[in-house]
């Protein structure tokens, strides 16, 4: 039996899927709805300062016939009173006392505030808090949102006034919107943070109409930044993930967040090191309903690889993560075409010809052109192998012994032993040296 239940930070929930901080969990209404049909937790949607919503609130990316794989927002946090929240919180956690309901918070940077929020969460009865350190836009401007989370001293600042109150878990959620995520996230960890929730949205403007000349979403002809979420978001994600993840300092739980769509997403997430993940641009596309996919594909794949927990698999892809200089330079490999396999479409052709490295030749051959790579030229880069349309077609081949490395780190301190200047002549002579083909 597959046991998919979680504790993240001191909070527990029988699945690792929650709605995110956003529309979705707004309201008992929609949270209830979704516990019923067997969401894990929900971190409801940010409540604090009063706020007034604007008309249009989204834009979206569209790509190859696939709608929103990117979604932009320009929406604050909630603009229901704090006391009708409170109460919906409470309600909603009494009639689902095994699910996780997690509070987002976001007030004026002023001691007095947060003490006050945050009492008054705990009183609900609530699991835990979010604090919001996160939101790129309008709420920023008034000095909240991603203006903390970009500070490392502010956001320690406020997550020690949290916690030097709070009785129950508190999670940070982190800004994407910096040049190094460690820094606030040690800030966190110092101010005794229970868990790290991230990434919230990124700093965007969808496009422009070139017919209109307007910037969706348009509020009377205005627009501004917002924040960018969907699948298009994930590779940043996990990028950004695998930062806190790796970093000795930090050790902190994580609720991972961006452009989870399906259970092989979610995966992926804690697989580098998420305990619980959050979900809410696939909600807003498809509903509710995708749990179900979620809840059956995690089971069927734990099952099939032989796993029983998440605790199991949790951060098994950390160890991958390696600085450039750890790199083994002698890892040689080749493309290599399988003919039977290939449409003559010549994609891997034009690639390489004019993208990479004019390593691959064609050949007339019965009034076709047979795609043919020149091994001896090739750098291994696999641009080919990514435009190709059929599966299995390209493969990249191993070539060198399995057994030699030298990374550049290493090879760094064999030109200082031997007193050697770092010269494009002692390098060729390293590359030659060991077959490694120069373009």
């Amino acid at each position: 039996m597959v046991d998919l239940s979680i504790n993240c930070g001191g909070i527990k929930s029988p699945n690792p899927f929650w709605l995110a901080s956003a529309p979705p969990s707004n309201s008992a209404y929609q949270n209830c709805k979704a516990f019923e049909q067997g969401w894990g937790g929900t971190v409801w949607k940010t409540i604090g300062e009063p706020v007034m919503n604007v008309c249009n609130r989204y834009g979206s990316i569209d790509y190859n016939g696939e709608k929103i794989i990117g979604l932009n927002n320009i929406e604050l946090i909630s603009d229901r009173p704090i006391e009708v929240n409170l109460k919906e919180i409470a309600e909603t956690k009494k009639l689902w006392s095994d699910r996780a309901v997690i509070v987002s918070l976001m007030v004026e940077s002023k001691k007095e505030a947060w003490h006050d929020i945050v009492k008054r969460t705990v009183d609900t009865g609530a699991d835990g808090i979010e604090l919001n350190y996160g939101c790129p836009h309008g709420m920023s401007e008034r000095g909240m949102g991603a203006a903390v989370g970009q500070v490392p001293e502010y956001c320690q600042m406020i997550t020690e006034w949290v916690t030097e109150v709070s009785t129950i878990p508190v999670l940070v959620k982190l800004t994407p919107n910096v040049t190094n995520i460690r820094y606030p996230a040690r800030a966190a960890k110092a101010a005794n943070a229970s868990g790290l929730s991230l990434i919230n949205t990124i700093n965007s403007i969808m496009g422009i109409d070139l017919d209109t000349m307007k910037i969706q979403p348009s509020v009377g002809g205005l627009s501004s930044h917002g924040g960018f979420a969907g699948p298009a978001v994930k590779p940043i994600a996990l990028h950004l993930l695998s930062q806190v993840t790796s970093d000795p300092e930090i050790n902190l739980p994580i609720s991972g967040i961006g452009g989870i769509s399906n259970w092989r997403d979610a995966l992926e997430f804690i697989l580098l090191g998420a305990d619980s993940v959050q979900i809410c641009t696939a909600v807003m596309h498809y509903g509710f309903r995708i749990i179900d996919d979620l809840i059956e594909g995690m089971t069927n794949w734990m099952e099939e690889k032989g796993y029983s927990s998440l605790n199991e698999i949790k951060g098994k892809a950390i160890p991958q993560i390696a600085d450039f200089g750890n790199f083994n330079l002698l890892h040689k490999t080749v493309a290599r075409i399988d003919q039977s396999k290939c449409i003559h479409c010549n994609l891997c052709y034009v690639a390489c010809e004019d993208g990479a490295h004019q390593c691959i030749d064609l050949i007339p051959v019965n009034g076709h052109n047979k795609t043919q790579v020149r091994e001896e030229d090739c750098v291994g880069c696999r641009l080919c192998a990514i435009v190709c349309p059929v599966e299995g077609c390209i493969s990249m081949v191993r070539l060198d012994d399995a057994v030699s490395t030298k990374t550049w780190n290493e090879l760094m301190k064999d030109f200082k032993r031997e007193n050697k200047p770092l010269t494009w002549k002692n390098l060729a002579e390293f590359q030659k040296e060991h077959g490694i083909v120069i373009h």
